[in-house]
């Protein structure tokens, strides 16, 4: 441990989880409420609805370029109260919305303030800890952090039942007002004062043209934005496809609960198996075996599979999907920060910045594409991972010749 902190281990990575998992909580809870946002807010455009989704996300990415650095400025408690107070000022915007536009702000707003819970809580962590004990302190935090998407939906869908779907709004006040409590009255500034670095502008935009001067840094970034593109694709489409194509809607926090705690399992599992395969040969394996499984649902509802292998079929992809991220998200992430060791902070903001808002870039015209059936997610998901596979193929060559 590095610094002090009245927090025990237990009640800190409590803390830690609860924080990480603003953005999951954020995007997944909204999922059930969106036929009913789409039929009161955009009832001739339903696919419309959706972009309360990305635009949270994209809010999320362009947040990300900005929170660590500003967090090594101005402290970690600081920047995450703020980020708080926006993302509140966000989800009250929402809540009262009259229009899906309106709406839309709010989210990107409301996205720019997780950005901070996200990226800071992080950096808490490593200014807290280090070394193997920083591993095992994030491997808890990341536990935790997995259930959070499989009990979302569940939770967004009681709320909604109990109190219509704006309540789901105030959920996240509450939310965000708990856990800014939490940290103002339990954690200690866990950077003090003579370990900050002014705010310069210059400085990140020094590191944006180091990262994106690099190839191999560049390369990596584009795998890490297909991946991410063919994940919010998926949460982007995924209940509809259940509502509209099978019909399905009440069932559709359950089974995503099912696929979300499979997914958290892969995670935990790609720990281990990435010692032994190393990160470059463990995202291209990934993206192979992706490739095959989306070309199989690709040719087999285009030659009309029957009607009562579609959905379980359905369910077993968007399962391998799901678990395709917990695959290869980290992995490239690490990738890509390998040369950038000595502005990782920076670089890290970067990366995530060009990443995220990137798919959201690719992920809203496929989902305005959804036509009642998963034909669109599928052509996406295909096209994704075999630009990304080639990507990797390009990138593993630069490496060898450059070892």
């Amino acid at each position: 441990m590095t610094g002090q902190s009245r927090l025990g281990r237990v009640e800190f990575v409590a803390m830690m989880a609860m924080l990480v998992a603003t953005v999951a909580f954020s995007l997944d809870s909204m999922l059930p409420a969106l036929p009913l946002i789409g039929a009161e807010l955009t009832p001739d455009a339903l696919n419309r609805a959706q972009l309360v989704v990305t635009s949270f996300i994209l809010g999320l990415g362009i947040g990300t370029l900005f929170t660590g650095p500003l967090s090594d400025s101005y402290g970690r408690k600081r920047v995450i109260l703020s980020g708080s107070a926006v993302y509140i000022l966000g989800a009250a915007l929402a809540w009262a919305a009259p229009t899906l536009e309106l709406m839309i702000a709010a989210r990107i707003l409301q996205g720019l303030g997780a950005a901070a819970a996200r990226i800071v809580a992080l950096a808490i962590v490593r200014d807290l800890y280090a070394g193997r004990e920083m591993a095992r302190l994030m491997s808890f935090v990341m536990m935790v952090f997995t259930l959070v998407p499989a009990v979302s939906p569940l939770l967004g869908s009681f709320i909604i039942a109990f109190a219509g779907w704006r309540a789901v709004f105030l959920a996240f006040i509450v939310f965000a007002l708990a856990g800014g409590l939490w940290l103002a009255l339990r954690l200690d500034e866990p950077l003090p004062p003579e370990r900050r670095r002014p705010f310069r502008r210059a400085a990140l935009w020094a590191a944006m043209r180091e990262v994106l001067s690099l190839p191999t840094v560049r390369l990596a970034m584009m795998v890490q934005m297909l991946c991410m593109t063919t994940l919010f694709c998926s949460i982007s489409m995924i209940q509809q496809i259940f509502e509209i194509t099978f019909n399905r809607a009440g069932e559709f926090p359950f089974w995503f609960f099912v696929m979300a705690l499979v997914a958290g399992a892969v995670s935990f599992l790609n720990a281990s198996i990435v010692m032994r395969l190393g990160m470059q040969r463990m995202v291209s394996t990934a993206l192979g075996l992706q490739m095959a499984l989306s070309a199989g649902m690709v040719a087999g509802f285009a030659a009309g599979l029957p009607e009562s292998l579609q959905f379980p079929l359905y369910v077993a992809w968007q399962t391998t999907v799901f678990a395709h991220a917990a695959l290869t998200l980290g992995n490239i992430n690490a990738l890509a920060m390998e040369p950038l060791g000595h502005i990782a902070g920076m670089g890290a903001s970067v990366i995530a910045c060009f990443a995220t808002v990137g798919s959201v870039v690719l992920t809203v015209p496929v989902g305005l594409m959804f036509d009642g059936t998963p034909m669109p997610l599928f052509i996406a998901v295909l096209a994704a991972v075999t630009v990304a596979r080639l990507l990797m193929l390009r990138l593993a060559r630069m490496v060898e010749f450059a070892a």
